[in-house]
C-alpha cells in the first residue's frame, strides 16, 4: 500500500479508526480486525485514550504483542475521561501519556494528539509538556485534532525555538462535509501539516448501503434523530448521483468516498473505523483510484446543491 509522511512518520494511506475497540469489539473480535489490517498493508493505527473507556489502548496492545514496530500508533488525549482525567495542563499531558504507554504496551507513541482544543490552559504551555515528551523519546510526533484556523495558526506560533510542533491535524471531512476546505485545508498545505480527516464515509452514508427508495439496513447507527437528518431525500438523491459516477469509471461508491480524499496531497492518511476484517480489507482496497481534475470537477457539479 501507499505510504505517506506525517513528520518523519511514513503512514499507509488508509489507516484505522480504533474507535470500536472496547465498544462494538471485545478483545477476540478486536484482534482479528488488527490481525486484517496488518495482512492487508495498513500500518497506521489511531485511537484514543477515551476510546472504550481505554479499553481500545488494552486491546490494541495485547492484539499486537511482539508485532509493535510494524505500525504508526497514534493515540489521543484531552477528552473527559472521568472527573480526574481531563485537559491539557502539563501535569495531565505527562500523566494520560504515562497511562497510554502502559496501556498499549509500549514504551513510545508514534503520533501523540490533543484531541480537542483546551482554551482554558495556554496552548504554550500544553506545547512545552508535549516538546518533554518529545525529548524523552516517549512520543515521536505530535499532532491537533478538531481544531479551528485560528487555534492551529495560535499553537504554530507558540512552538518555541528548536520545540516539538504539531505535525498533523486530524479533523471531520467527506464528501458530506467540505468544512475543511475552507480554510484548515489550505493552512495544512501551506504550512507543511498533515490532514488526517475523520468519518471519511459520512457515517456510513457513503458505504452504498443507503439507498434512494429502498429499505436501510436494520441496526445500523444512522437510525437515529440525526441519522435521520443525514439520510434526507436531497443527501440520498447525491448519493445516486456519486454512485451513477463512481460506477461510470469502473468504480464503487466506497473507492470514490476514500480515494478523492487520497487524491489530496495534503492528505497522508484516511482513517476509517471497521468492526469486521471484511471491513478491513474493503477499506485497505479503496483508494486506488487516482483522480484527474476532470474526475474532482465531475464530483463537485454533483455535489454543487450541498455548498
Amino acid at each position: 500500500m501507499e505510504t505517506r509522511n506525517i513528520g518523519s512518520l511514513k503512514v499507509s494511506i488508509v489507516g484505522l479508526g480504533c474507535n470500536n475497540f472496547g465498544r462494538r469489539l471485545d478483545e477476540k473480535a478486536t484482534a482479528d480486525v488488527v490481525d486484517a489490517a496488518l495482512d492487508a498493508g495498513i500500518n497506521f493505527f489511531d485511537t484514543a485514550d477515551v476510546y472504550g473507556e481505554t479499553k481500545s489502548e488494552q486491546y490494541i496492545g495485547q492484539a499486537l504483542g511482539s508485532r509493535r514496530s510494524q505500525v504508526i500508533l497514534a493515540t489521543k488525549f484531552g477528552n473527559k475521561i472521568d472527573d480526574q482525567r481531563y485537559g491539557a495542563s502539563p501535569a495531565y499531558v505527562r500523566q494520560a501519556a504515562e497511562d497510554s504507554l502502559r496501556r498499549l504496551g509500549t514504551d513510545y507513541i508514534d503520533l501523540y494528539q490533543l484531541h480537542v482544543p483546551v482554551p482554558e490552559v495556554p496552548i504554550e504551555d500544553t506545547l512545552g509538556a508535549l516538546n518533554e515528551l518529545v525529548q524523552a523519546g516517549k512520543v515521536r510526533e505530535i499532532g491537533c485534532s478538531n481544531f479551528s484556523l485560528d487555534q492551529l495558526r495560535e499553537a504554530e506560533s507558540a512552538v518555541a525555538p528548536g520545540g516539538a510542533r504539531f505535525v498533523s491535524l486530524q479533523n471531520h471531512y467527506s464528501l458530506f462535509h467540505r468544512q475543511p476546505e475552507r480554510d484548515v485545508l489550505p493552512e495544512c498545505g501551506q504550512k507543511g501539516i498533515s490532514f488526517l480527516p475523520y468519518f471519511p464515509l459520512a457515517n456510513g452514508l457513503l458505504t452504498g448501503k443507503y439507498r434512494l427508495g429502498k429499505p436501510f439496513p436494520e441496526g445500523t447507527r444512522l437510525q437515529s434523530p440525526r441519522g435521520a437528518e443525514l439520510l434526507s431525500e436531497d443527501n440520498l438523491k447525491i448519493v445516486e448521483a456519486l454512485i451513477e459516477f463512481a460506477e461510470s469509471r469502473g468504480h464503487t461508491l466506497l473507492e470514490l468516498a476514500f480515494s478523492w480524499l487520497a487524491s489530496q496531497a495534503v492528505i497522508s492518511s484516511v482513517i476509517a473505523g471497521a468492526t469486521s476484517p471484511q471491513q478491513v480489507y474493503a477499506n485497505a482496497s479503496a483508494a486506488n483510484w487516482q483522480f484527474t481534475q476532470s474526475d474532482f470537477d465531475a464530483v463537485n457539479a454533483i455535489l454543487a446543491p450541498k455548498n
